[in-house]
């Protein structure tokens, strides 16, 4: 019987008409081959790959409810599977049995009752064959989470993880009925188990603790101090800009830096081959304090008079600084957006503005990080209180105080 299904399985899958006609070696190496393709560790004698329990015959069942209850499903899963890349593909067998064994594990299949057990499934009463159901659900989602993790053969077993994690999160949550279990199941993709998991860890590290909040506030300002002193310094190295012109062989590159004391901006135009030009060799210069705003995008001057010509690209990179009057003003175009981060953020402390680029909040935040684990590395598998504890009540007396002096020593 169990010979027979196998072989439906095989059948149902790849339609081979002319099996008939073949002789007994070619159609053993035919039938090898299709159990390969559908996952079967022991392609000559799949019966094999039953033998571990559990789930033992239990997976042959639930594979069979499958193909003979969900032809079309069944039929593109294998086929899907088979016109992949060798490891890429899903195999089928494989993951039916080992998906089996994790469903005998969450409903405690093969168990005796347990009379202090507390775990109450509503699903059960909306089904009559609950088990073979569920699997027919998490088979179909077993593709998909292998899909959305681009899955290779090695990665298997995290795949057989995150399909766990994916059911008995679902599970949890009491379905009332196998058409809510499917949708809430599949709505807790692959995505949504990864953030699930970053933010378990945070609350398990105790980052998200309030004490632990509240000093990630009072790190702030040191931490904030120490990205204006690097974004200073940066500008103090000075950085290489490209003039754009109409005519694009006619481009010619400048250098702009800071002075020592942070009071100058000196810049001038540089040869190609120059590296880090000294402040001497910049003809031009622009006090600080004379500095009246800094502009990005598309509000820069050089951004307005070739309006339409500017791709998304320059108009990322685009700053300008306005001094004296409105209408003097130093126009740059920054090689990279490190480089645009590093100048407008720089500028801004120099105006005695905050700071607002995305790679400063970026920085912020895994200085914050470093340090707070830094600071909890004394504190590992203590845990922390969400509040202060009480400040006791003075006593009513002192006369426990000893008053020491110099001449006792």
């Amino acid at each position: 019987d169990q010979r027979d299904i196998l072989h439906r399985l095989r059948q149902a899958a790849f339609e081979t008409e002319s099996e008939n006609n073949l002789n007994h070696e070619r159609r053993r190496s035919l039938c090898a081959k299709e159990f390969k393709k559908l996952g079967f560790s022991n392609n000559s004698n799949p019966g094999q790959d039953l033998v571990r329990t559990p789930p033992g015959l239990l997976a042959l069942d639930t594979m069979y409810y499958f193909a003979s209850g969900y032809p079309d499903a069944y039929s593109r899963f294998v086929l899907e599977n088979s016109s992949r890349e060798d490891k890429h593909e899903c195999p089928f067998a494989r993951s039916s049995i080992q998906l089996t064994l994790i469903l005998c594990e969450i409903l405690r299949i093969g168990e005796s009752p347990s009379e202090t057990g507390s775990n109450y499934h509503p699903i059960f009463f909306s089904q009559d064959q609950l088990l073979e159901e569920l699997f027919c659900v998490c088979i179909q989602l077993l593709n998909k989470t292998w899909k959305e993790m681009r899955a290779t053969q090695e990665d298997f077993d995290k795949v057989m993880q995150v399909v766990k994690e994916q059911i008995t999160r679902t599970l949890s949550s009491k379905p009332t009925s196998l058409e809510l279990f499917k949708n809430k199941v599949n709505a807790l993709n692959y995505s949504e188990i990864l953030k699930l998991r970053q933010t378990e860890r945070l609350h398990q590290e105790e980052t998200l603790a309030p004490p632990v909040l509240e000093l990630k506030e009072r790190l702030k300002p040191e931490l904030l101090e120490l990205i204006r002193q690097q974004r200073l310094n940066r500008l103090c190295q000075g950085t290489m800009f490209r003039k754009i012109s109409s005519r694009r062989r006619q481009d010619k590159l400048w250098y702009c830096r800071l002075s020592p004391n942070h009071k100058m901006l000196h810049y001038g135009d540089v040869d190609e081959e120059a590296e880090n030009p000294a402040i001497e060799t910049l003809q031009e210069k622009i006090p600080v304090a004379d500095i009246k705003g800094l502009l990005t995008g598309k509000d820069c001057p050089h951004m307005k008079e070739n309006k339409g010509k500017q791709t998304k690209e320059v108009l990322d990179l685009a700053f300008s600084i306005t001094y004296d009057v409105e209408e003097y003003s130093l126009n740059f175009i920054a090689p990279s957006r490190t480089d645009f981060c590093l100048w407008t953020d720089g500028l801004s402390v120099l105006l005695g503005r905050d700071m607002s680029s995305e790679s400063m909040r970026s920085e912020l935040e895994i200085l914050l990080s470093m340090e707070i684990k830094l600071r909890l590395l004394d504190l590992e598998n203590v845990p922390i209180p969400d509040s202060a504890p009480a400040i006791p009540k003075p006593p009513s007396n002192y006369n426990f105080c000893y008053e020491f002096n110099q001449t006792e020593q």
